[in-house]
């Protein structure tokens, strides 16, 4: 992400329709939120316009994101980096919180939590996953939209020899660049390790029941 990075692009959320001439249509009162985008190289914080009810229905309903305001953090030791304005691929986000609301109370539906325990890249995170009761985790991510929402998460991980343990009522994950997921206590102080047992699925995604 770090190489693409300009320092100025237009503001625009897009699709992969041919571009148009009129305007977006957004709420008549957009809700800017604080918006905190990990990837692959570097942490994004600036803001973004709430475009729907939910922070993942949005993340899933588009392809790209914009961004104002945007400082970067870089994993390879530099200076953090100030932008004005970028547009970022969903495919180049791994992690995403921010502010705003949970969604409308009238669209949530009875859930299981349950604790999981996620390895992406240079990150450990753990939250809780929300599914329908007896549904077990990696049979229902893998039905899910690509952007999946966990609460009271916590995010690990280590920029510039900086040590990091992030903890955040709501964040939404990339399934495609999970590596693998462990159901694991709610309590547990140490990240778990890798499981020994690997069940392969799509998309990289890996599992251990025990």
């Amino acid at each position: 992400m770090i190489d693409r990075l300009p320092s100025r692009l237009r503001l625009a959320f897009m699709h992969d329709e041919p571009p148009i001439v009129e305007v977006a249509v957004v709420p008549e009162t957009p809700e800017i939120v604080d918006f905190v985008a990990y990837g692959a190289d570097c942490v994004l914080s600036g803001r973004t316009i709430l475009d729907g009810d939910r922070l993942s229905d949005m993340l899933n309903d588009h392809d790209e994101y914009e961004l104002d305001g945007v400082r970067v953090e870089r994993f390879d030791g530099g200076p953090p980096i100030v932008v004005d304005e970028i547009v970022v691929p969903r495919d180049e986000l791994w992690l995403v919180h921010a502010s705003g609301p949970r969604g409308a109370v009238g669209r949530r539906t009875r859930t299981a939590p349950q604790h999981v325990a996620i390895k992406m890249g240079p990150y450990n995170v753990r939250g809780f996953f929300h599914t329908m009761p007896g549904t077990d985790p990696l049979s229902s991510i893998q039905r899910r939209r690509s952007m999946i929402p966990l609460t009271q998460a916590r995010i690990e991980y280590t920029i510039g020899g900086d040590e990091r343990d992030e903890r955040v009522d709501t964040l939404i994950v990339n399934r495609d660049q999970i590596e693998w997921l462990q159901v694991t206590e709610p309590d547990r102080a140490e990240f778990p390790a890798a499981p020994s047992r690997r069940a392969v699925a799509p998309k990289r995604l890996v599992t251990d029941g025990g």
